[in-house]
């Protein structure tokens, strides 16, 4: 297993890092326990989780799980998804964050987290009251660090800059969506990051399911798969389910041929590779996909294969003048 400086926090986490979304609904705690069980096992020391997982019961499945192995993992959860109805989808005011938190906590069985990171900006509230609270998280002990979640650039840059006016806690992390037919964060974000030393942990590396290959574009999505879920199938087919991505993912999977990999190995490599990549956040529902996943994300890939997958994306986003980037 890779291992991977989370900038400048000291924190050195895997490079594969394990997504549990799906704890408490695909997946069973029985089955969540072999899986992680099976993750540590292979090296894998850094778990991501969000208090709207499963209306929070894939914090407590972790809580319960890792209670005993604590010291040795790193801990990512999120706030700030509202899952109440009736109320604003997202909340980063000072009360639901101090709340959330002691929630998180309760369920997690932890007394500190080692990444708190708001799960998408929040219209309503000024960032200066989000960062606020989160410095007083930070002061307390609570909480190591913080991120961000599908910050824009401008939203990242802005963040960082009220923090340094306010000496406040800055966003050491951000997690957002990357993969080889999703990369519009190479134009902006990536730059910033790396300028600005923040860790980038990417969510989606196999775009839900759709770089293992194993989709038919001429059928429906196969049931148990992430693009018919109840919750999110609908989000994940408007994401990636069409025929422009079912045409790249084709040309990808002859890449993959010619130079022997898999289509798994060939994405969760290429992702990788990416220097200002920290981590590649992967779900997984049986630890077959948790064996597969760790062998990938060890694969190399020579500069012929990186310059043909990028062929494929420059067919899908068609280089154009673009002055004000």
């Amino acid at each position: 297993m890779q291992y991977r400086n989370l900038v400048k926090t000291g924190i050195r986490v895997s490079t594969l890092c394990l997504g549990t979304g799906e704890y408490g609904n695909q997946v069973t705690e029985k089955e969540a326990g072999r899986i992680m069980s099976s993750a540590i096992a292979a090296g894998v020391n850094f778990f991501d989780t969000a208090d709207a997982y499963a209306e929070g019961r894939s914090e407590e499945i972790i809580g319960r799980t890792l209670k005993n192995k604590r010291q040795s993992i790193v801990l990512a959860t999120k706030v700030g998804r509202v899952t109440e109805p009736g109320q604003r989808s997202f909340d980063l005011s000072h009360r639901y964050i101090m709340k959330g938190v002691e929630n998180s906590l309760r369920r997690l069985q932890t007394d500190y987290i080692d990444v708190y990171y708001v799960h998408a900006p929040d219209p309503n509230t000024p960032i200066q009251e989000t960062l606020h609270a989160l410095d007083a998280l930070v002061q307390q002990g609570k909480v190591r660090h913080i991120g961000c979640d599908d910050f824009r650039a401008w939203q990242l840059c802005k963040a960082l800059w009220v923090s340094d006016r306010d000496n406040l806690a800055r966003f050491d992390c951000i997690e957002l969506p990357y993969n080889l037919i999703t990369r519009d964060i190479d134009t902006e974000l990536l730059p910033l990051c790396a300028s600005e030393d923040v860790g980038v942990c990417v969510f989606n590396p196999l775009a839900g399911g759709l770089l293992t290959g194993k989709h038919d574009p001429d059928k429906p999505p196969a049931e148990g798969t992430r693009f018919t879920l109840k919750h999110v199938g609908k989000m994940y087919r408007e994401r990636y389910w069409s025929p422009v991505n079912f045409d790249a993912v084709a040309r990808l999977k002859n890449i993959a041929d010619e130079y022997g990999h898999t289509l798994t190995q060939l994405a969760l490599a290429w992702t990788i590779q990416n220097k200002t990549i920290t981590a590649a956040v992967c779900g997984a529902s049986s630890v077959e996909q948790i064996e597969e996943n760790v062998v990938a994300i060890e694969t190399k890939l020579s500069p012929e294969e990186l310059a043909a997958c990028d062929g494929i994306w420059e067919q899908i986003r068609p280089k154009r003048f673009w002055d004000g980037r």
